[in-house]
């Protein structure tokens, strides 16, 4: 952006501060939503609290068209989430995850919200359901409740249980590589995995048939229970 441009427009009021220095856009999510088709529930996003005071984390896959990816969040959580123009965008980088399979956004704020995550592909406007943000009154607790049965190296069977959040409606499970590459990506509603069997996989955001796992290679497993609204419980990092 044109750097006159940008401070004449900060000057006019038309974009405000907040206390962690990022940009607030006083223009609400329904007036993106009106001038745009779109498609409602169409994002995969979720959100988790972080080791960091008042500092959450929102996770989203970009497909393969996708472009544009804006956060968007509400003043506090007595609003109707379902309202968009409770939402106001809050402009934050979007940062890779395992090499950019998956991209997260990270934002300080002291109070529980309503985010919803947007992304635009092939020109129509897409938009994740809404995520509660429960990072004061429900941290995402960090903590392996996985167990590996490696019977069969090249796919191992994980599993799992709840930790002190048993309201989890669904998992997604990564396994990864050395190079923190994605080489599938998962969702089961059942606390079990094996990969890569997708018998009792609801999701695949894997893009091909990933290869067999060698005994000889370290790899990673990662876990996220996540609820209903869309906040992550549950998160476990687990070497191979």
């Amino acid at each position: 952006m044109n750097r006159i441009y940008f401070i004449s427009i900060v000057c006019l009021g038309l974009l405000s501060c907040n206390t962690d220095n990022n940009l607030v856009i006083e223009e609400s999510l329904d007036t993106l939503v009106r001038k745009h088709t779109i498609v409602m529930d169409n994002v995969i996003a979720c959100a988790s609290s972080t080791t960091t005071e008042n500092t959450i984390i929102a996770y989203v896959y970009p497909r393969p068209e996708t472009t544009d990816i804006r956060y968007y969040e509400t003043t506090d959580i007595a609003v109707d989430k379902s309202d968009y123009q409770q939402y106001q965008q809050v402009l934050l980088e979007p940062e890779d995850v395992f090499n950019g399979y998956l991209k997260k956004m990270t934002r300080i704020t002291p109070e529980e919200k309503w985010v919803i995550i947007t992304f635009f592909e092939n020109d129509t406007l897409h938009l994740s359901n809404p995520i509660r943000l429960k990072h004061l009154t429900k941290p995402t607790e960090f903590a392996d409740t996985v167990t590996i049965d490696d019977t069969v190296a090249a796919h191992p069977v994980f599993s799992w249980q709840d930790g002190v959040y048993e309201d989890s409606t669904i998992y997604f499970q990564v396994v990864s590589d050395t190079d923190n590459s994605l080489l599938s990506g998962t969702y089961t509603i059942e606390k079990t995995f094996q990969y890569y069997v997708t018998d009792n996989v609801v999701l695949n955001i894997t893009d091909n048939t990933p290869p067999d796992l060698t005994s000889s290679t370290p790899y990673t497993f990662t876990l996220m229970g996540v609820s209903e609204d869309n906040w992550v419980n549950l998160f476990t990092e687990k070497k191979i």
